[in-house]
C-alpha cells in the first residue's frame, strides 16, 4: 500500500508578560482585545504539527501530555478541514501570567501555514491566533505583543493588523521573574467586579505611562497598576517589597501569580538571591524579534 503524505512544521512564539491592562470588550473577535503594556521574552513556546490523512482527529499535546487545547484547537478548524496533531513544549510556566496560550496559538499557525502551504501573511497568522485566543477567554493582547516583539505599548484594542501600537525602545535586557503558582485568566476575564477594577487601574496605568514612555515608568505604572486593581495576592506583594527593599521596581505578570522586573546589571545578582526565597525564578531576555518558523 502507497505510504500516506503527512505535512510536518515547527514554529516558536515567544512569551509575553503583560504589565497592566485595559478590557475592550466586543461582540467581534477581531476589535476584542485589550490596551496596555508588556514585554516580550526569549523563553517561549516550540510547537510542531502534523498533517494528513492518516491523522484520524485534531489533538494538542503539552509537554507530552494530551490537553484540550482549545485555543490551539481553534486555530487549526480556522485553517483547515484536516485534523492535526498539535504537540508544544513550553520553555515559559503554564498559568503564570506568560501568554502560553497565545504562544501556542501563534506556533499552531505558523506552522500549519508553513506545513500545507497556504500562503497566508504574517497579518493575516497573528489575526487567527489572536481570534481564537480571545474566543476562547484565554487571553486579549498578549498575541500582539508577540507579534511585534520588544516592549510594546497597545495603544488601542484588537487584533494585531487593526490595533494601533508603539514601542518603548530598550536593550535586551534580562527580565528576571518568580513563579508563585498559577491564575486563570478565564476565571479573571469573565468576573465583571474584577474588571471594573482592572480597567479603572489600566487606564490611569496607560495616561502615566504615555507621559514618560521608558522601561523604569513601564515597571512603576505595572507596580501601581497590581496594587490599585486588586489582583495582587499577599505572597505577591511580599515579593514586590522585597525587590523594593534592594532598590528593584517589580511587579505581577498579568495575568497570572509570578512577579517580574527588569534591574540594572549591577542588581541582578541580588534580586536573583531575594526572589529564590519566594518560588523557582525563570530569567530571559527581552525579545525585540517575533515568531519564527524552525
Amino acid at each position: 500500500m502507497p505510504q500516506k503524505d503527512v505535512f510536518t512544521a515547527r514554529a516558536f512564539a515567544p512569551a509575553h508578560i503583560t504589565g497592566f491592562f485595559q478590557i475592550h470588550e466586543h461582540k467581534e473577535p477581531m476589535k476584542k482585545g485589550s490596551t496596555g503594556c508588556g514585554v516580550v521574552l526569549e523563553k517561549g513556546v516550540h510547537t510542531s504539527v502534523k498533517i494528513g490523512e492518516n491523522i484520524e482527529n485534531t489533538e494538542t499535546f503539552l509537554n507530552d501530555e494530551k490537553i484540550s487545547g482549545d485555543t490551539s484547537r481553534a486555530v487549526v478548524e480556522a485553517m483547515t478541514e484536516l485534523p492535526a496533531r498539535v504537540e508544544s513544549i513550553s520553555d515559559i510556566p503554564i498559568g503564570c501570567g506568560f501568554g502560553a496560550s497565545g504562544a501556542g496559538a501563534l506556533g499552531t499557525a505558523y506552522a500549519i501555514n508553513h506545513a500545507l502551504t497556504l500562503d497566508n501573511t504574517a497579518s493575516q497568522l497573528n489575526d487567527i491566533a489572536h481570534m481564537a485566543e480571545v474566543s476562547n477567554s484565554t487571553g486579549l493582547g498578549d498575541v500582539t505583543g508577540q507579534a511585534h516583539g520588544g516592549i510594546l505599548i497597545r495603544k488601542t484594542p484588537g487584533a494585531p493588523s487593526i490595533a494601533s501600537v508603539d514601542r518603548i525602545p530598550s536593550k535586551e535586557k534580562q527580565v528576571y521573574c518568580v513563579i508563585l503558582g498559577e491564575l486563570s485568566t478565564k476565571s479573571v476575564l469573565c468576573n465583571p467586579d474584577i474588571t471594573k477594577e482592572i480597567n479603572v487601574a489600566g487606564k490611569e496605568a496607560m495616561k502615566k505611562l504615555i507621559e514618560k514612555p521608558s522601561v523604569d515608568n513601564f515597571m512603576l505604572c505595572s507596580k501601581d497598576f497590581t496594587i490599585q486593581s486588586g489582583l495582587a495576592d499577599e505572597r505577591v506583594i511580599e515579593a514586590i517589597e522585597a525587590a523594593d527593599s534592594i532598590g528593584v521596581t517589580a511587579s505581577q505578570a498579568m495575568l497570572g501569580s509570578a512577579v517580574f522586573a527588569i534591574p540594572s546589571e549591577t542588581k541582578c545578582s541580588e534580586l536573583d538571591s531575594i526572589f529564590s526565597e519566594f518560588g523557582s525564578v525563570l530569567k530571559s531576555r527581552i525579545m525585540t524579534c517575533s515568531i519564527k518558523i524552525t
